[in-house]
């Protein structure tokens, strides 16, 4: 069976890192090779979240932002590359998703903006590379997101348990794996992962996460407050959906607490972390409700949040009749799954195969995704 070497970029919604992965790919199987994950220095990230709403000199400043971010991406694979004794020509193809700075899919017309320059990318690693993922799928009426249930399905697929694949990134996505594969696995953003406990704990404390959520646990639930999140138009949506920075963010939140001037920061930082799990759990819940199946359910997660132990212990208490696991069990490190399936969508588009699932997207039809650039 033919074997074809790729490599996967993501800078996800926390817009704090970039993972990248060197993955081997047959028809049938994904082997991680080597990987490198590099935190942004505080300038990068400050200038990411600062596009992600409308801002001064935008158009300058997105275009030379992702000039760097794909130069520094380049240094990174020229790394791996020499570390693993390998040349460009070894390569296939760069999967390059870029950094999301807006994600509008119910705007008419819809769009969905991911800066990077792929021909960068590609001139200074001498690779083909292949970018743009989101814009084909909502040509075709859907939303350009998530686009990693189709990479689930074919990595994690079990035909004796019903796999529920939830990333806790910036913003949090879930995957639904039927056992039986006469059912169309689907999947949709649950709404904000860590993008509130990030931006909350950053203004109070000048902090860029939640160590562990070690200072939501100091805090208390403030009761009315989780009710008027848990009514947010964007939960009560049904899917498909996707969503990102541009909608959950901190002006989102003191637009609510307005109605709260007395909280205190702690019990806002422990309500947003319940808010983030109960978003996840209904999400949950309303799948395994809707399933016919005899075979069980378990949930793997992966994203950054999994590194939030009181998150991950709030989701089991809530979740307490479904295992849950990492997706390491199923041999992929969290923190590369999404690296890992822009490879694999990279491996399909350089064979003119479609990959968007439009149970979860909701597009109308099937598409090969992603513009391709020459080295």
């Amino acid at each position: 069976m033919s074997k074809k070497l790729f490599i996967g970029i993501m800078t996800g919604t926390s817009a704090d890192g970039i993972d990248i992965a060197l993955v081997s790919v047959t028809e049938s199987f994904l082997n991680i090779i080597d990987s490198q994950s590099q935190d942004l220095a505080d300038d990068i990230q400050a200038e990411i979240k600062a596009l992600c709403q409308p801002c001064a000199n935008e158009l300058f400043r997105a275009h030379s932002l992702g000039i760097k971010l794909s130069l520094i991406c380049a240094d990174i694979i020229n790394t791996i590359i020499k570390k693993n004794c390998l040349s460009p020509q070894d390569i296939t193809a760069i999967g390059f998703h870029g950094q999301t700075i807006r994600h509008h899919p119910d705007t008419h017309p819809a769009f969905s903006i991911q800066i990077g320059c792929p021909s960068t990318l590609a001139h200074h690693t001498k690779i083909k590379t292949i970018a743009d993922f989101r814009m084909a799928d909502i040509a075709a009426g859907g939303q350009g997101a998530p686009l990693v249930p189709a990479f689930h399905m074919a990595a994690f697929h079990s035909e004796s348990e019903n796999r529920l694949i939830i990333n806790i990134g910036g913003i949090a996505n879930i995957s639904y794996l039927p056992a039986n594969k006469d059912f169309s696995p689907s999947g949709f953003d649950t709404g904000p992962g860590n993008t509130l406990l990030d931006e909350w704990i950053f203004k109070c404390q000048q902090k860029t996460y939640d160590f562990e959520g070690q200072w939501a646990t100091t805090g208390s639930i403030i009761p009315n407050l989780i009710e008027d999140m848990m009514s947010d138009k964007y939960v009560l949506k049904p899917a498909p959906k996707s969503t990102g920075k541009e909608y959950f963010n901190l002006d989102w939140l003191e637009d609510l607490l307005k109605l709260y001037p007395k909280s205190k920061n702690e019990d806002i930082q422990r309500t947003l972390l319940e808010f983030t799990c109960l978003c996840i759990s209904s999400s949950v819940r309303s799948i395994v409700d809707d399933s016919n199946s005899n075979k069980p359910f378990c949930i793997y997660l992966c994203g950054g949040g999994i590194n939030n132990s009181f998150l991950v212990e709030r989701l089991a208490r809530l979740n307490k009749n479904i295992d849950i696991k990492s997706t390491l069990a199923l041999g992929i490190h969290p923190q590369l799954v999404e690296a890992s399936a822009f490879a694999w969508l990279a491996s399909r588009t350089n064979l003119n195969l479609p990959s968007n699932l439009k149970s979860a997207t909701g597009a109308d039809s099937d598409k090969v995704l992603g513009g391709i650039y020459p080295a």
